[in-house]
């Protein structure tokens, strides 16, 4: 199911950036006025969604749980997001599901499973996104051999899945010039002529897409059907989607792409009341995340029921407690 274009202000981003500022420096003095612990929760770069969804997130969570102060913390993205869930430098943190299955059943970049990890809930879809600078003659995938790209930041999921849409074209790192830069440095060195495409998966609209877009020399290119269903073949989190038209400026027709899940994870000994917190809001209070950041209207609890790998305890006893009501809402949507 698609959702409406997301709009969000430079207002409503700096206002989170600003509450998340402020947590941060008052984390770093050791504690709060109100004797609460810190709790954090990680994010990505500032130029995708994770970080105001994030945000916005933190802040309800905050507000909601008396003992603690929960700050949303700028990253690399998925990878580096498990690895200091590991490390135990962090709580919570924001996962695509391309990084959360590898690193649940050892795989590429995880050399042993790291059977800790537990579903909190589900977020929303990424969808993968191409550019490409206009007059290249590029329009493929496959046309992408020699040049220069980005794969999003290393330590990323983005970087991951990259590797992947290379491989199923038949390409890989040794065939075009990879550059690890994060969704903004992405659009202005598309607009700057220094990368010849880039591959980012988020959800839509992005804000950097956009401004990649919006120039007028940058588009996107399709994912036709026969690689995605490769793809899918090969990795059990994929599935066939598309770019809506009119997501992007110039983009008159909708683009054949595919989608991966995005999670909220954990560690399995995080304390039931946090996890119960973030169901809590994501299921009663869902239009206030939206007023912030839209692309949360998207988030459906009912994908719980298909997590791909193990649900938090507190996780199952919710579920076991709310199910019905969670199956009437599936059967009306």
């Amino acid at each position: 199911m698609m959702a409406t274009p997301i709009h969000r202000t430079p207002c409503t981003v700096a206002m989170l950036c600003v509450l998340a500022a402020a947590a941060a420096s008052t984390a770093c003095a050791g504690g709060d006025s109100a004797g609460r612990s810190f709790m954090s929760l990680g994010t990505a770069g500032t130029g995708g969604l994770y970080y105001p969804i994030g945000g916005a997130l933190a802040s309800r969570l905050s507000v909601r749980d008396a003992e603690r102060t929960y700050t949303a913390e700028v990253t690399g993205g998925s990878v580096e997001n498990i690895q200091r869930l590991q490390n135990r430098e962090m709580d919570l943190a924001f996962v695509i599901g391309t990084t959360m299955w590898e690193a649940y059943h050892g795989g590429t970049d995880f050399e042993q499973p790291q059977t800790w990890i537990r579903i909190i809930a589900p977020l929303y879809p990424n969808l993968t996104h191409v550019l490409v600078r206009q007059g290249q003659s590029i329009a493929s995938v496959a046309d992408l051999r020699g040049r220069r790209v980005s794969v999003g930041p290393g330590g990323s999921g983005t970087e991951q899945l990259a590797r992947q849409v290379l491989e199923a074209y038949g390409l890989s790192y040794d065939d075009v010039e990879e550059r690890f830069l994060s969704f903004t440095e992405s659009a202005s060195a598309l607009g700057d002529g220094a990368i010849d495409a880039a591959i980012i998966t988020v959800g839509y609209p992005a804000s950097a897409v956009l401004e990649a877009t919006t120039t007028g020399r940058v588009q996107l290119l399709p994912i036709d059907a026969a690689h995605t269903q490769t793809l899918a073949d090969r990795y059990p989190y994929y599935s066939p989607s598309e770019i809506p038209a009119g997501s992007y400026p110039g983009q008159d027709a909708a683009v054949p792409t595919f989608a991966v899940m995005n999670w909220v994870i954990a560690r399995d000994d995080l304390p039931a009341a946090v996890a119960t917190n973030v169901l809590e809001i994501l299921a009663g209070e869902l239009d206030q995340l939206r007023q912030a950041v839209e692309i949360a209207g998207q988030i459906r609890l009912t994908n719980l029921y298909a997590a791909p790998i193990p649900l938090h305890d507190a996780v199952r006893a919710w579920l076991d407690a709310r199910g019905d009501e969670l199956n009437i809402t599936r059967q009306n949507q």
